[in-house]
């Protein structure tokens, strides 16, 4: 576990180098519980993108946010804004210094170079080797791009992070097995009903992971599958991918006890299934079991529904743990990953302090 440098500390850096820098939270310092009170909600990344950008020494910023990680990766002009941005995020977010200084890392230099390049590949990732987080950072990047606060130093660091990926997905075994998050999740529902192709499923949210877990029952012979959304058109276009049904979002509830396997996924601040609504559905479909997958950060469905009789709820982090399953065989590749990421790291900041812009 990396620890977090002591907040009244700023670690010298010679004059002569870049001042990169990131500060950042993932599954590997905050448990699901914390990492809820870090990340940044979809309505606040505008307003928190403002403020970023206009803190003191600040010259280049991007925000990594998604449902296992918060990453602030930044460049200053003439010193490292660190400590300011460490404030600034406390302060966005409601934080104590002390719950930083536990559930956060800090790093400067070619430490940062090498950090992003083990997230880009996914060796970094709760699910060891996933290929999604490579799609998460592109558009991270692209984000900053068209926010135009990601400039040379950045640009050049994340390109060479995408092909730092690319090189490890095509010459390591790092994601062999089930790492897709799709895959797992209808891995898990094997488990409990067996053959998948006779469930009923819905898929509560329209983005990326919602639609990798409706192709995943899909190609496993699953036809009834029905989606919701807050954007019934974005539910729609979803569903009509394998040909199937749409609810409206305002009363999707109602249905609830017509579904074996609910998988939910928004990008919302608050709960859409509370303990009565899960409740209200199994009392009419007694005796049969109520299958369901929050893979949403924060949240979707009251942990405490895991209390009822009958009902199966896994979190991201239970699912994280299925995917890494095999991990133990697959150490090696990583650890060989791992190795090669650090050198081509390694020596991309030593041409970032050598020749900071690339030639035109």
């Amino acid at each position: 576990m990396i620890r977090p440098q002591p907040r009244n500390l700023r670690p010298a850096m010679s004059t002569e180098e870049p001042k990169l820098f990131l500060l950042g939270s993932s599954h590997r310092v905050a448990s699901l519980n914390e990492r809820e009170l870090i990340s940044l909600p979809a309505d606040r990344v505008d307003s928190f993108y403002q403020g970023l950008r206009a803190l003191p020494g600040m010259e280049e910023c991007l925000l990594l946010n998604t449902c296992n990680r918060t990453e602030i990766y930044g460049t200053g002009n003439g010193s490292s804004p660190l400590l300011e941005v460490r404030d600034y995020l406390s302060d966005f977010r409601q934080l104590e210094a002390d719950f930083l200084d536990r559930h956060f890392y800090q790093h400067e230099g070619e430490a940062v170079v090498r950090h992003a390049f083990e997230v880009a590949s996914g060796i970094d990732s709760q699910m060891v080797g996933e290929t999604e987080i490579l799609g998460q950072v592109k558009e991270a990047y692209e984000d900053a791009l068209r926010r135009k606060s990601a400039g040379k130093m950045l640009n050049r660091m994340f390109q060479k992070s995408f092909q730092a990926a690319k090189w490890a997905r095509t010459h390591t075994g790092i994601s062999r097995g089930q790492v897709n998050l799709g895959n797992v999740i209808c891995e898990l529902t094997r488990r409990i009903f067996g053959d998948v192709s006779s469930s009923r499923l819905l898929i509560v949210g329209s983005g990326e992971v919602a639609e990798l877990a409706m192709v995943a029952f899909h190609s496993r012979d699953c036809r009834e599958i029905t989606v919701t959304g807050r954007t019934f058109e974005n539910a729609r276009y979803l569903a009509e991918k394998v040909s199937g049904s749409t609810l409206d979002f305002e009363s999707f509830r109602k249905s609830l006890h017509l579904f074996d396997v609910v998988v939910t996924s928004t990008a919302g601040n608050d709960p859409v299934l509370s303990r009565e609504t899960i409740r209200s559905a199994l009392s009419k479909r007694p005796a049969r079991p109520l299958f369901l997958i929050d893979v949403a950060v924060p949240r979707d469905i009251d942990e405490s529904v895991s209390e009822l009789e009958n009902v199966y709820l896994y979190n991201m982090d239970d699912v994280s743990a299925i995917a890494n399953e095999n991990l133990k065989s697959r150490m090696a590749e990583v650890d060989r990953c791992r190795g090669a990421l650090a050198h081509r790291a390694i020596r991309l900041w030593e041409q970032m302090i050598n020749q900071p812009s690339p030639p035109s």
